[in-house]
Protein backbone atom coordinates (compact mmCIF):
# COMPACT_ATOMS: atom_id res chain seq x y z
CA UNK A 1 0.00 0.00 0.00
CA UNK A 2 1.46 3.42 -1.05
CA UNK A 3 2.34 5.76 1.96
CA UNK A 4 0.39 9.02 2.57
CA UNK A 5 2.47 12.15 2.49
CA UNK A 6 2.24 13.51 6.09
CA UNK A 7 1.40 17.07 6.23
CA UNK A 8 1.15 17.75 9.75
CA UNK A 9 -2.60 16.95 10.34
CA UNK A 10 -4.41 15.59 12.84
CA UNK A 11 -7.35 14.34 11.54
CA UNK A 12 -10.34 14.48 14.45
CA UNK A 13 -13.32 14.13 12.32
CA UNK A 14 -14.34 13.36 9.10
CA UNK A 15 -17.79 13.21 6.86
CA UNK A 16 -17.21 10.46 4.79
CA UNK A 17 -20.75 10.22 3.31
CA UNK A 18 -20.39 13.99 2.14
CA UNK A 19 -18.75 13.02 -0.74
CA UNK A 20 -21.17 9.94 -1.96
CA UNK A 21 -24.39 12.71 -0.59
CA UNK A 22 -23.24 15.87 -2.27
CA UNK A 23 -21.02 17.22 -6.38
CA UNK A 24 -18.57 19.33 -4.29
CA UNK A 25 -17.41 22.11 -5.94
CA UNK A 26 -14.48 23.53 -3.86
CA UNK A 27 -13.05 23.22 -0.55
CA UNK A 28 -12.46 26.90 1.48
CA UNK A 29 -11.02 26.24 5.31
CA UNK A 30 -11.96 28.02 8.30
CA UNK A 31 -10.94 28.11 11.46
CA UNK A 32 -13.65 27.78 14.67
CA UNK A 33 -14.34 29.91 17.85
CA UNK A 34 -14.43 27.19 20.62
CA UNK A 35 -14.26 27.27 24.41
CA UNK A 36 -11.69 24.90 26.24
CA UNK A 37 -13.57 22.22 27.15
CA UNK A 38 -14.47 21.51 23.30
CA UNK A 39 -10.75 22.00 22.56
CA UNK A 40 -9.86 19.32 25.06
CA UNK A 41 -12.41 17.16 23.49
CA UNK A 42 -11.41 17.73 20.09
CA UNK A 43 -8.00 16.93 21.08
CA UNK A 44 -9.24 13.73 22.75
CA UNK A 45 -10.54 12.48 19.12
CA UNK A 46 -13.94 12.74 19.92
CA UNK A 47 -16.44 14.56 17.25
CA UNK A 48 -18.94 14.25 14.86
CA UNK A 49 -19.77 16.30 12.02
CA UNK A 50 -22.03 13.75 10.10
CA UNK A 51 -25.27 15.68 10.68
CA UNK A 52 -23.61 19.18 10.54
CA UNK A 53 -23.77 22.22 8.32
CA UNK A 54 -22.56 25.55 7.91
CA UNK A 55 -25.05 28.77 7.26
CA UNK A 56 -24.65 32.32 6.58
CA UNK A 57 -26.48 35.08 9.10
CA UNK A 58 -25.45 38.66 9.17
CA UNK A 59 -22.51 38.38 6.99
CA UNK A 60 -20.52 35.70 8.89
CA UNK A 61 -20.31 31.62 8.51
CA UNK A 62 -21.64 29.83 11.34
CA UNK A 63 -21.61 25.60 11.97
CA UNK A 64 -24.42 24.17 13.18
CA UNK A 65 -25.36 20.93 14.62
CA UNK A 66 -21.91 19.63 14.81
CA UNK A 67 -21.86 17.30 17.98
CA UNK A 68 -18.44 17.43 20.45
CA UNK A 69 -18.85 15.98 23.38
CA UNK A 70 -18.77 17.26 26.75
CA UNK A 71 -14.81 16.65 28.50
CA UNK A 72 -15.41 15.26 31.53
CA UNK A 73 -13.27 16.75 33.18
CA UNK A 74 -14.18 20.14 33.06
CA UNK A 75 -16.98 19.55 35.15
CA UNK A 76 -19.11 22.91 35.46
CA UNK A 77 -16.44 24.48 32.90
CA UNK A 78 -18.53 22.47 30.16
CA UNK A 79 -19.80 23.25 26.71
CA UNK A 80 -23.10 22.16 24.69
CA UNK A 81 -22.51 19.66 22.84
CA UNK A 82 -24.28 20.50 20.10
CA UNK A 83 -24.44 24.32 20.16
CA UNK A 84 -23.83 26.86 16.90
CA UNK A 85 -20.17 27.99 16.47
CA UNK A 86 -18.71 30.90 14.71
CA UNK A 87 -16.16 30.32 11.83
CA UNK A 88 -13.15 32.56 11.21
CA UNK A 89 -13.16 32.95 7.42
CA UNK A 90 -12.29 36.33 5.83
CA UNK A 91 -15.08 38.91 4.87
CA UNK A 92 -14.68 38.51 1.22
CA UNK A 93 -14.63 35.03 1.81
CA UNK A 94 -17.70 34.85 3.92
CA UNK A 95 -19.47 37.20 1.18
CA UNK A 96 -18.61 34.63 -1.73
CA UNK A 97 -19.59 31.73 0.93
CA UNK A 98 -23.20 33.32 1.56
CA UNK A 99 -23.69 33.80 -2.35
CA UNK A 100 -23.10 30.17 -3.22
CA UNK A 101 -25.85 29.05 -0.46
CA UNK A 102 -28.10 31.21 -2.05
CA UNK A 103 -28.12 29.97 -5.35
CA UNK A 104 -30.42 26.78 -5.98
CA UNK A 105 -29.36 24.11 -4.39
CA UNK A 106 -26.19 24.78 -2.97
CA UNK A 107 -25.24 23.80 0.87
CA UNK A 108 -22.38 24.05 2.76
CA UNK A 109 -20.92 20.73 4.36
CA UNK A 110 -18.16 20.52 6.56
CA UNK A 111 -15.96 17.58 5.38
CA UNK A 112 -13.43 17.57 7.74
CA UNK A 113 -12.62 18.82 11.19
CA UNK A 114 -8.81 19.24 11.86
CA UNK A 115 -5.78 20.56 13.70
CA UNK A 116 -3.02 22.12 11.25
CA UNK A 117 0.68 21.88 12.06
CA UNK A 118 0.17 24.94 14.51
CA UNK A 119 -2.52 23.35 16.60
CA UNK A 120 -5.06 25.78 15.57
CA UNK A 121 -8.77 23.55 14.81
CA UNK A 122 -9.80 23.95 11.32
CA UNK A 123 -12.63 22.67 9.28
CA UNK A 124 -12.87 21.79 5.73
CA UNK A 125 -16.04 23.25 4.62
CA UNK A 126 -17.32 21.85 0.86
CA UNK A 127 -19.69 23.94 -1.11
CA UNK A 128 -21.77 21.24 -2.73
CA UNK A 129 -24.64 20.11 -5.11
CA UNK A 130 -26.70 17.44 -3.60
CA UNK A 131 -26.77 14.38 -5.55
CA UNK A 132 -29.95 12.71 -7.41
CA UNK A 133 -29.94 8.86 -6.98
CA UNK A 134 -28.77 7.82 -10.58
CA UNK A 135 -25.78 10.51 -9.61
CA UNK A 136 -24.61 8.01 -7.13
CA UNK A 137 -25.43 4.91 -8.93
CA UNK A 138 -22.98 6.93 -11.63
CA UNK A 139 -20.70 7.75 -9.49
CA UNK A 140 -20.50 4.10 -8.19
CA UNK A 141 -20.15 2.26 -11.19
CA UNK A 142 -17.22 4.89 -12.59
CA UNK A 143 -15.67 3.80 -8.94
CA UNK A 144 -16.23 0.24 -9.12
CA UNK A 145 -14.79 0.51 -12.82
CA UNK A 146 -11.57 2.07 -11.66
CA UNK A 147 -10.67 -0.57 -8.87
CA UNK A 148 -11.51 -3.30 -11.08
CA UNK A 149 -9.08 -1.47 -13.65
CA UNK A 150 -6.21 -1.25 -11.21
CA UNK A 151 -6.59 -4.94 -10.10
CA UNK A 152 -6.56 -5.99 -13.83
CA UNK A 153 -3.36 -3.86 -14.66
CA UNK A 154 -1.47 -5.03 -11.35
CA UNK A 155 -2.41 -8.86 -12.70
CA UNK A 156 -1.53 -8.32 -15.85
CA UNK A 157 1.59 -5.96 -15.56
Amino acid sequence: MAKKKDDGQKIVADNRKARHLYFIESTPEAGLVLGGSEVKSLRAGKANIAEAYATAKGGEIFLMNAYIPEYLMANRFNHEPRRVRKLLIRRSEARWLASAVLREGMTLVPLKVYFNPRGIAKVELGIAKGKKLHDKRQSEKARDWARDKARLMRVKG
